[in-house]
């Protein structure tokens, strides 16, 4: 089939590689040239275990090609996904200007019968806004599908060939649309059958809800780590205690310093935007968003207890800077917070991230050391933050660090050093939600 993937940014990368995997003849389009000359040198642009050799193998057998002409794109395309920004707006809704101006261009130069599916992020109404850009071009039908992506970051390969669901947002009797989007994900739906179909309004809604469901549980766990502080329970007991449960499950337990990346927090916010624009409250997913930006200050709240009030002059070491590991994704981290922070008190920041250094040197300039051995950034600190949990940060080498620490005080965020019993090998362990050591 004759794929068209539109904007060769995360979510188009994954996808326009994924369906070349399967077979499909797939053209990324960018109008950034840059981006586009360099992913035809082999350049991925983002960190993602698996992309590169998937998009490497498939531009070498020729079913993958990444090109900024719109028209060669578009022309003969059977089927267009939209994968383009939708950042939120200062009040919390979408910003769809580049999902308008798809559509538009799609309108102009589509030469064929055609379905445009809308994979990138959008609130409800999208799709019947697009059918009303598309209105005119009866001479050339454009059928408009919603189907939403799923994918983490550090396992968006896996989630796009081994999908838990596929929603599909289609009209009922849109036969058209349906037997091309059936054929399209047939490969990846071999053992069980994983489409979802429904309402294009429901496709919609069903992103944001299950994108806010999960920041709920994020926000919910740690304000019970906030209680477990004070009445001196475990919060990691806790998680077990109630992951058990077959209703609740182990996921999105984890207490820590909030939540970031690209979805979570602007999804959760136009999904609030969205109800209150239909004069529904949503009380719980606005008071999600608001523990989260709390949440997102306790690192810095903790080490001011640790030093008195003050951290003038205080150098603070940071092990992870990407908002989740196996990424190199900065977007709305929360180690950015604290960083702004510390800097906002007179601290100086050394820092560590294995994949997301660049970034963060990119964001931060000559503000702060962001080096490439996590043991250098340790070297005379009063203390040493854990902001993400990277799996070579797990088990370090901690008599090494404890002789590189001006001070012996551990910030852990994720909690991962809290069974190491840190306390008795002479450091003061602070985690979030668990007993001091």
């Amino acid at each position: 089939m004759k794929v068209c993937v539109v904007g060769a940014g995360y979510v188009g990368l994954v996808t326009g590689a994924g369906f070349a995997e399967t077979g499909n003849d797939v053209v990324c389009l960018d109008l950034d040239e840059a981006r586009v000359a360099a992913l035809n040198r082999g350049e991925t642009p983002i960190s993602e275990p698996g992309l590169e050799p998937m998009i490497a193998r498939n531009v070498e057998g020729g079913r993958l090609s990444f090109i900024s002409d719109a028209a060669q794109a578009i022309a003969d395309a059977e089927v267009i996904f939209v994968a383009v920004g939708t950042p939120p707006r200062a009040d919390g809704g979408a910003n769809l200007s580049a999902v308008d101006a798809v559509a538009e261009t799609v309108a102009k130069l589509s030469e064929r019968e055609c379905v445009l599916v809308l994979k990138s992020t959008v609130p409800v109404g999208t799709n019947a806004r697009v059918r009303n850009i598309l209105a005119d071009t009866v001479d050339k039908p454009i059928h408009v599908v919603s189907n939403p992506e799923f994918l983490k970051e550090g396992d968006a390969v896996n989630d796009f060939m081994r999908p838990d669901r596929i929603v599909v947002g289609c009209e009922e009797d849109d036969d058209f649309a349906r037997d091309l989007m059936r054929r399209l994900y047939h490969p990846l739906s071999l053992s069980q059958e994983r489409i979802a179909w429904m309402a294009p309004t429901s496709a919609e809604m069903t992103k944001y809800v299950a994108n806010t469901m999960l920041a709920m549980r994020i926000s919910f766990m740690n304000e019970v780590a906030a209680l477990c502080e004070k009445v001196g329970a475990n919060v990691n007991d806790v998680r077990v205690g109630v992951g058990t449960d077959s209703r609740i499950g182990n996921k999105f337990l984890y207490a820590g310093p909030g939540y970031g990346g690209s979805c979570f927090p602007k999804d959760v916010l136009a999904l609030v935007h969205t109800a209150r624009e239909h004069g529904i409250p949503l009380e719980l997913a606005q008071a999600t968003e608001n523990v989260n930006q709390r949440q997102k200050g306790i690192v810095l709240r903790k080490l001011k207890q640790q030093f008195g009030g003050g951290l003038r002059g205080k150098k603070i070491a940071i092990w992870g800077l990407a908002f989740k590991p196996r990424t190199d994704d900065i977007r709305e981290s929360p180690a950015l917070t604290l960083i702004d922070g510390l800097m906002a008190e007179g601290a100086r920041v050394s820092a560590h991230d294995p994949e997301a250094g660049p970034a963060a040197r990119e964001r931060f300039g000559k503000a702060i050391d962001v080096g490439d051995d996590q043991y250098a950034a340790v070297e005379a600190a009063d203390a040493l933050v854990l902001m993400t949990e990277w799996r070579q940060y797990q088990n370090p080498d901690f008599e090494r660090v404890k002789k590189a620490l001006a001070r012996p005080v551990l910030l852990d965020a994720r909690n991962i050093w809290s069974t190491y019993g840190l306390g008795r090998q002479g450091f003061t362990y602070v985690g979030i939600g668990v007993p001091l050591a």
